[in-house]
């Protein structure tokens, strides 16, 4: 079993933006991140008033659960610091409740479906108690670095 540090060492993000607690596993194909709506943890801040997270949170969840296994790839590979990945856009994506309840651990769970050396395919589903909570496709975009350059 391997040994995972936490989501912010595979993210280029900072608090508050890493929207994730736990990296569960990494595996050639997927992930599996973890996060749960409390108002003592990282998704404090984007809480509603009954702290519950509201459902569009899921496109970033799952977009920042893709970051993890390129990130977690990336450090695997040598490589010092983790490249920023773009989210090109989402289909399919569902939150049938509309909403996250308070309390509930949210299992994000992506499985690799296309990827070539800058675009990639993900399904994604988010569960809690073992059901689907949302679920949906994202597509990424791993600029290089001369792009970056250019777009900063």
């Amino acid at each position: 079993m391997t040994d995972y540090s936490p989501p912010q060492r595979y993210l280029p993000h900072e608090a508050p933006m890493c929207l994730l607690e736990k990296v569960v596993e990494v595996t050639e194909s997927g992930a599996h991140c973890q996060v749960k709506v409390s108002s003592a943890g990282v998704l404090a801040p984007f809480l509603s008033d009954d702290g519950s997270l509201p459902g569009w949170f899921a496109i970033e969840i799952i977009a920042q659960t893709v970051g993890v296994w390129s990130g977690w790839h990336t450090v695997s590979a040598g490589e010092e610091s983790v490249g920023v990945g773009m989210l090109l856009g989402g289909r399919g994506l569902r939150c049938p409740d509309g909403k996250f309840a308070a309390g509930t651990l949210l299992d994000c769970k992506v499985t690799l479906l296309m990827r070539d050396d800058k675009i990639g395919s993900f399904e994604g589903e988010i569960l809690a108690d073992n059901r689907v909570v949302a679920s949906g496709r994202v597509n990424t975009y791993q600029p290089d670095k001369n792009e970056l350059e250019q777009l900063f």
